[in-house]
């Protein structure tokens, strides 16, 4: 076992395609997001990332970063079937690992999630018996597109829809995303250059993020979309502030980056939801023709 480099980037998609045929059929992982996890400013790789090779084969790879500055820290792990042992170090390594980053925040314990898919390689029998719990299912969802029953939508009255195309903008869509997501489970807040990498800046298009906004209530939401996915497009965000929810500018925004996704080529689009989201944005997917692709479940531990 020894720690990740840049450099490993080619082989970790690899493994995270392998698991991904298992896991939903098709790979789905893309280079440059393997990349920038593994480029990702609060990650110090020596401490916080974890490969376990055999016979130049890569058999399992795990990374931690902290998304919160505080007890919140988070992984991610990938296998291969039948390397119980191998998941189990890497395991163990990360539950003594993520005390020390929380501790190093001011925080008393380590509040740890790892994202799965529902039916995952890795052996959850092993994460049950480590005292791991799963709290949260969201849905990856996608919808096929096609150019003429996808045209870009005309505004409702009183509103309007701009691009992203000035530093003013970027940082008005921070701001609108800070704000409509402050209540969601597991958000953090971040600082606008932090938010800007977590993007995944250097390879996001601004042409796919609109702001909208309505008359009597200003910038009120906005989408952010990226066409860097082999796979499909992808709806990365869609906020409405809490006090323009209601008027239908989440259906307008989606519509909208269907109709931009179509008149690109694209022929599929996806995004991904809280099962439990308070703010009805599962019905409103399901309401434009969005339907589940497969299924992620948040394991969480709290390690003191």
């Amino acid at each position: 076992m020894r720690p990740a480099t840049p450099a490993d980037a080619v082989a970790v998609t690899a493994l995270m395609n392998q698991v991904d045929e298992l896991e939903i059929g098709r790979p789905e992982t893309d280079p440059h997001t393997v990349l920038a996890d593994l480029e990702h400013p609060g990650t110090d790789l020596e401490r916080d990332s974890w490969l376990v090779e055999a016979g130049g084969q890569l058999l399992a790879f795990g990374l931690l970063w902290d998304p919160s500055g505080g007890e919140r820290i988070d992984v991610d792990l990938y296998a291969l079937p039948s390397h119980r042992a191998e998941t189990d170090r890497i395991l163990a390594a990360m539950e003594a690992r993520a005390p020390a980053k929380a501790r190093a925040n001011g925080a008393t314990r380590a509040v740890v999630h790892l994202h799965l898919n529902a039916a995952p390689t890795l052996d959850t029998g092993l994460l049950k018996e480590r005292g791991w719990r799963v709290v949260r299912r969201y849905h990856v969802l996608h919808r096929p597109l096609d150019p003429a029953r996808d045209p870009l939508p005309e505004p409702p009255a009183g509103v309007r829809v701009r691009g992203c195309v000035t530093e003013e903008d970027r940082v008005r869509v921070h701001a609108l995303y800070q704000e409509s997501f402050a209540g969601h489970f597991g958000f953090q807040p971040r600082s606008y250059e932090m938010w800007l990498h977590d993007l995944g800046v250097r390879g996001l298009d601004w042409n796919l993020v609109w702001i909208v906004t309505a008359d009597g209530l200003g910038d009120c939401g906005f989408l952010i979309a990226r066409d860097d996915r082999e796979a499909m497009g992808w709806i990365r965000s869609v906020g409405v502030l809490p006090a323009a929810r209601g008027r239908g500018l989440g259906g307008f925004l989606l519509r909208h980056a269907f109709g931009a996704f179509a008149a690109r080529g694209r022929d599929t689009v996806g995004l991904g939801v809280d099962t439990r989201n308070a703010t009805g944005a599962p019905r409103l997917y399901e309401r434009h023709g969005l339907t589940l692709h497969y299924a992620v479940d948040t394991w969480e531990t709290v390690v003191r």
